[in-house]
């Protein structure tokens, strides 16, 4: 698994604003989209394309256009939800999936709950979106499903990564003969007890969207 870490000044800036404990949720959101959109500038470095000439208002010129099929985005839910708009804003034309996914909190083993999701995905590339990698599980199982429908390459975008999780994803994968891409903002340094990633920024499904009770 290939790792990108992006290194720049904005996505360390608003990595820190998300951290805050006093960053309310709608802040919170707005961040979160502004830094997908940065994440998703990297992570579609290797987005498929293929010749396309237009005319312009002084000659012809040769450039590129998105390659059919059209990249998949598939956000995770409920967390994952948050980062579809900036994901989409870099790449409008894309289509879009959904993948249910729960990790238990005892096993912190994950199960899918619900998908929509072509039944054919040979030849796609795909976009993964998950706020948190931390144990690593729902990434890894959320990758196994896609590979399963045919994805060829398969681009994970998180705005956290634990080092743990990222070595439980390359454990579980290594038989798949797929290129498989993590693109985070960050490598925290380790996962809590309960799971959490350390320093972190807390659950982000509860800063995105409330707790419900």
């Amino acid at each position: 698994m290939r790792i990108h870490v992006a290194d720049h000044p904005l996505v360390a800036h608003k990595l820190t604003l998300l951290r805050d404990e006093q960053t309310e949720s709608p802040t919170f959101r707005r961040l979160a989209d502004e830094l997908v959109t940065l994440l998703a500038y990297e992570a579609t470095r290797d987005v498929r394309t293929e010749p396309r000439t237009v005319q312009t208002p002084v000659a012809e010129a040769v450039g590129v256009r998105l390659s059919s099929p059209r990249p998949l985005v598939v956000p995770i839910l409920r967390a994952g939800l948050g980062m579809l708009e900036g994901m989409q804003r870099l790449l409008p034309t894309a289509e879009v999936g959904f993948l249910g996914m729960i990790r238990d909190e005892a096993t912190l083993a994950a199960s899918t709950y619900a998908e929509r999701l072509p039944s054919d995905l040979a030849g796609r590339q795909c976009y993964l979106l998950d706020p948190m990698l931390a144990t690593g599980g729902t990434l890894a199982a959320a990758i196994q499903f896609l590979v399963a429908r045919g994805a060829d390459q398969i681009t994970a975008v998180c705005l956290l990564a634990a080092p743990e999780g990222i070595g439980r994803v390359e454990r579980e994968l290594t038989a798949l003969d797929v290129p498989i891409t993590l693109v985070t903002a960050a490598v925290d340094e380790c996962l809590n007890d309960k799971g959490y990633i350390v320093p972190g920024l807390g659950d982000a499904g509860d800063r995105l969207y409330g707790v419900a009770g």
